[in-house]
């Protein structure tokens, strides 16, 4: 499994609250299996406060319309969504 990272602009549509569709480098994904939620991460930007915070953020498969998948973290952070990282 290979980690990519880099910056690009994303957008995350949710049906119920869940992950269904993503778009992500350029390129539109869908969610093409059941996400799941991220909690307690170290992706808490006050580390000093311990206390449970809840949601952070998904891990799902996205597929392009090519049949390219990848594996996703994602975050919603100042700004709103954003990947953290991407696994092929």
């Amino acid at each position: 499994m290979t980690d990519t990272t880099s910056s690009h602009d994303v957008t995350l549509w949710l049906v119920d609250d869940i992950p269904a569709r993503m778009f992500y480098g350029g390129r539109r994904w869908t969610v093409s299996d059941t996400p799941t939620r991220l909690r307690d991460s170290v992706w808490s930007l006050d580390v000093a406060d311990d206390r449970r915070r809840g949601l952070y953020g998904w891990r799902f498969q996205g597929t392009d319309p090519e049949g390219c998948s990848f594996v996703f973290d994602v975050y919603c952070g100042e700004g709103g969504w954003h990947v953290h990282r991407a696994y092929a």
